[in-house]
């Protein structure tokens, strides 16, 4: 079975408050993004797992890549035969667009209908929450406010007009999401991102909709800052960082004039 894994971005993403674990409460919303790695699964001609790796190059041994771990805390719940694995990286890394998070989820799916194992997508979230925050998204792969630690997801109706075009683009750069972190401080907030999203028109979201992370990223990597700049002179009507970056997005009416090339792709958004 080949599948592709998509990419996600957050449209908003508010730190509420640090949680007595160490980790953060947030609320932010995520929408699938039409630039996909490829992932093959098929039933292993051994007895032993397998996973190759092309394209992008992955800093990490072949155990610790998160579809293995999602392979491993899988069998913890269902028995499931040996696989071969080929995860062609396209989508980049550290970037804030849950490339390996998605991976993840992916091979959960795609390892739940090879072998029927008749595991519902709640099921499946369940043992992706277990692999990283990110990851019960991908499960359902649809529009949703995203909450507690990311893995509470509550889909929801995209506020973003039908045929709106994105440009998402990743410097050359690399941002750690624990230094951004603990460079943010929480703020708890009265009204939900939904209810703000619902309650102005999408020209208003510049400088109401914000990411927090924004700030400080912007501040220490100018060349983000920069790129989301090119981005909103290229005519976005609303630019941001997306997760804790390094990747920046711009929305805009008609197809960007940009070339694609391996840090940056343009797609059409969907209101679903």
């Amino acid at each position: 079975m080949v599948v592709f894994p998509n990419a996600k971005i957050n449209l908003g993403l508010h730190i509420l408050r640090r949680r007595p674990d160490g980790y953060h409460d947030i609320e932010t919303l995520m929408l699938p993004v039409d630039w996909t790695d490829i992932l093959e699964v098929v039933p292993s001609r051994t007895s032993a797992d397998t996973l190759v790796t092309t394209g992008r190059s992955i800093d990490s041994p072949p155990e610790k890549n998160l579809v293995m771990k999602a392979l491993r805390l899988l069998r913890e719940v269902v028995p499931v035969p040996p696989v071969e694995v080929h995860l062609h990286k396209i989508v980049p890394d550290g970037a804030g667009l849950g490339g390996g998070s998605s991976d993840a989820a992916f091979i959960l799916k795609a390892v739940n209908e090879i072998f029927g194992l008749g595991l519902s997508e709640a099921r499946l979230a369940a043992v992706a929450a277990r692999v990283g925050a990110d990851c019960p998204f991908f499960i359902y792969n649809k529009p949703a406010i995203c909450s507690g630690v990311g893995t509470e997801i509550a889909p929801v109706k995209s506020p973003i007009p039908d045929g709106t075009w994105i440009l998402v683009s990743k410097p050359e750069v690399s941002v750690s999401t624990r230094e951004a972190y603990s460079a943010v401080e929480p703020t708890e907030r009265e009204a939900g991102l939904m209810s703000l999203l619902e309650a102005i028109k999408p020209a208003e979201w510049p400088g109401m909709v914000a990411n927090d992370f924004e700030a400080y990223v912007a501040s220490t990597h100018p060349a983000i800052a920069a790129e989301k700049e090119s981005i909103a002179a290229a005519g976005a009507w609303y630019a941001s960082l997306s997760g804790s970056g390094a990747a920046v997005y711009g929305l805009f009416d008609k197809c960007p004039a940009v070339s694609e090339t391996p840090h940056r792709r343009v797609c059409q958004l969907r209101s679903v």
